[in-house]
């Protein structure tokens, strides 16, 4: 449903990666937040997408990131050292404006280059980026996988929504003790049933001449001057800023 669907995808690949590789070779905050504003003003406003749901896409990873970033802007001593700390009774949590300076740091890198494979994703269907990975000479064996993984997940989605909703109506969540049983249970099916499934789709795969090669049908999508401009004075302005702060 992306506006910028249409763009060639080979294009976005590569404009996505380099501006990744930028925003973590340069390490500097504000080319992080210029990467940040502008991979969500080419998915926002030039795609289309509301803004809702891509702060709720985003919901996710920035949950991982502060997660994994917190530790870096607390640290636990026996001892009331650092600028601020906090007496726990038995430990003493501190931290200190270089080490929150270096945790909001990170984080803006990280989500910068997030950011950017979004603008990617959200934007490209997986078809067609597999397509460019398999003209960049990703082995076959890799694209492959991709390929059959992905789409399998909603297949695998669809038959635990089926599998939830049957032990719902038999009110195999009503409390705690049921719900972890119920679980359990579904766990175990849906092994059962994606192993029946993988089967099934494979003989249905080998009856359609499936030989080892996906061959997947890509429309032309021509380059346009002027995205490829615009890339060129996007990458231009990041170093331009790197340099001058």
């Amino acid at each position: 449903n992306s506006a910028i669907r249409h763009w060639n995808p080979t294009f976005k690949v590569v404009f996505s990666f380099l501006v990744l590789l930028l925003c973590i070779a340069l390490d500097n905050p504000w080319v992080s937040v210029a990467v940040i504003l502008a991979m969500g003003y080419v998915t926002v406003i030039k795609g289309g997408l509301s803004f809702q749901a891509y702060c709720s896409i985003l919901t996710i990873p920035i949950t991982f990131i502060l997660l994994g970033t917190i530790m870096i802007g607390i640290d636990f001593s026996t001892q009331p050292i650092g600028q601020y700390n906090l007496n726990l009774g038995f430990c003493y949590v501190f931290t200190s404006q270089e080490r929150l300076k270096l945790m909001l740091f990170l984080i803006l890198k990280v989500f910068g280059a997030i950011s950017a494979m979004e603008m990617m994703t959200l934007s490209t269907p997986s078809s067609e980026i597999i397509s460019v990975l398999q003209k960049a000479r990703v082995p076959k064996l890799i694209i492959e996988l991709m390929n059959i993984i992905y789409r399998y997940i909603f297949i695998l989605i669809d038959v635990n929504i089926s599998i939830r909703n049957s032990a719902d109506s038999r009110l195999g969540f009503c409390d705690l003790r049921t719900s972890w049983s119920t679980f359990g249970k579904v766990a175990s099916n849906m092994l059962v049933v994606s192993m029946r499934k993988a089967n099934a789709y494979y003989n249905a795969m080998e009856a359609r001449c499936y030989d080892g090669d996906f061959m997947l049908l890509e429309e032309v999508k021509e380059v346009k001057a002027v995205h490829v401009v615009a890339a060129a004075v996007f990458v231009s302005f990041l170093i331009s800023l790197w340099s001058f702060t």
